[in-house]
C-alpha cells in the first residue's frame, strides 16, 4: 500500500548494490548432488545427459538475461558473467542472485523429462548461489580459470576413482588407493529488455591459456 503508515518497514531493507564498473559473476551450485545424482542413478564418473541438462539450462539464463556475456560450467556449477557496465536490476545483489538461481532450477525441472525420459524426477533439484565482482578483466580470467582447473583436478580423481570401482574395489579401498597416489540489458523498471543478441553456443574448450581469449575478444568487450 503507498504511502501508508506500515511503509516505515522499508528503511529496514539493506543496501546491497555491487559495486559499479566491475565484472559481476554469479556462481551457481547444486545443493547435496551427491545424494540427487545416485537416487537418480546418474553413470559414474560423468553422467552426458545429465552434464547436457545443465548446459540447456545454463542456455536458458544466457538467452534470458542479455547482459551476461559468457558462462562456464562443471558438473552441478554454473558461473555466468555480466558485463562491466551493467545496470541490470541497478546491480543488486539480492535480485541478480535470486532471478538466476531460480530460472536456472525451474528450467532444469521443466527440461528433465527432455534428457530424461525414461526416468522420473523423484524431487526437486535446488541451487546455492553467490555474486563476487572484479574489478579486472586480468582477474575475471584467472577466477574462470581457477574453475577450470579445479574441473581437471576433480575429473582426474573421479575418473580413477570409479574405475576402480568398476574393478572390484570399494568406495573405502578406492580412496585409500587415490590419497596413496596423490592424484591431485534493462528497462526502468529492471525488467529484461528483449532484443537480438549473438547465438548462444556451447562449447567444450580451455579457457586457461590465451588463445580462446585471442579468439574471442568481443566476449571481454575488447
Amino acid at each position: 500500500m503507498a504511502n501508508s503508515k506500515f511503509e516505515y518497514v522499508k528503511s529496514f531493507e539493506v543496501e546491497d548494490r555491487l559495486m559499479p564498473s566491475t565484472w559481476i559473476v554469479i556462481r551457481i551450485d547444486g545443493c547435496h548432488f551427491h545424494r540427487f545424482s545416485e537416487v537418480h542413478e546418474f553413470d559414474k564418473p560423468n553422467d552426458e545427459q545429465a552434464l547436457n541438462l545443465m548446459n540447456s539450462c545454463a542456455v536458458s539464463v544466457v538467452e534470458e538475461f542479455p547482459d551476461i556475456v559468457f558462462s562456464y560450467g562443471v558438473s552441478d556449477e554454473y558461473s555466468f558473467v555480466m558485463k562491466k557496465t551493467t545496470k541490470f536490476y541497478q546491480r543488486r545483489a539480492s535480485k541478480i542472485l535470486s532471478l538466476t538461481v531460480s530460472l536456472f532450477s525451474s528450467a532444469y525441472v521443466m527440461k528433465w523429462k527432455e534428457f530424461f525420459p525414461q526416468k522420473e524426477l523423484k524431487y526437486p533439484p535446488y541451487f546455492d548461489g553467490r555474486v563476487v565482482c572484479y574489478p579486472s578483466t586480468e582477474i575475471l580470467r584467472d577466477y574462470l580459470a581457477w574453475r577450470q582447473v579445479d574441473c581437471h583436478i576433480n575429473n582426474q580423481y573421479n575418473t580413477c576413482f570409479w574405475m576402480l570401482v568398476k574393478s572390484g574395489k570399494s568406495k573405502n579401498e578406492a580412496q585409500d588407493i587415490l590419497k596413496v597416489e596423490e592424484i591431485t540489458k534493462l528497462t526502468d523498471d529492471g525488467d529484461p529488455v528483449k532484443r537480438y543478441r549473438k547465438k548462444v553456443i556451447v562449447d567444450h574448450c580451455d579457457i586457461i591459456g590465451p588463445s580462446f581469449w585471442n579468439e574471442h575478444p568481443d566476449i571481454l568487450g575488447k
